[in-house]
């Protein structure tokens, strides 16, 4: 039989707890969760590419679940209130729907990416690697990106696309 998993997650180790369960959900037999969450964490959770909350827990939540934020939970809800707003969200879980070449490799660029959320993907890019012969334009090119894209901007599809050409390049 499929396992569930239903919790409200400590909303200080939350994040780190969500990565590991969507990481190994699917191996471990957890079909799904419903998990109660801090407000803001939930948003990371769900957030799309090019909002505010968009970041690498959201990037990895798309990658292995379906999403969705069922309802809010007022302080009031609790006994004694805390002085945080609370979300329930739903995590069916999945095989990705295109896998990255490196899995680890993924995580890492898009952690990586999202320290310099700000910067255009050539110049976060040029941070990764020293190495003269590392290209940055060639490999958003490769990827068919635009290079002065924020990271934040790149959807789930397009960061798979940039971490399969940064994983095919020779080291």
């Amino acid at each position: 039989d499929p396992v569930r998993v239903v919790g409200n997650l400590p909303y200080g180790v939350s994040a780190p707890i969500l990565l590991r369960l969507l990481r190994d959900a699917l191996a471990a037999g957890i079909r799904d969760a419903v998990v109660m969450l801090q407000r803001e964490v939930a948003e990371r959770v769900v957030a799309g590419a090019g909002s505010r909350a968009y970041g690498p827990l959201a990037v990895m939540a798309a990658l292995h679940a379906d999403t969705r934020w069922m309802l809010d939970v007022p302080p009031g809800a609790f006994r004694p209130a805390p002085r945080v707003r609370s979300a329930l969200v739903s995590l069916r879980f999945r095989d990705p729907v295109r896998a990255p070449v490196d899995a680890a490799g993924f995580e890492l660029l898009v952690r990586r990416l999202f320290t310099r959320r700000r910067k255009q993907v050539v110049n976060a890019l040029a941070a990764f690697n020293s190495s003269p012969a590392f290209d940055p334009l060639s490999v958003c090119r490769a990827a068919g990106l635009c290079p002065t894209r924020r990271p934040g901007t790149l959807d789930l599809p397009e960061l798979i696309d940039l971490s399969d050409v940064l994983a095919a390049m020779p080291d």
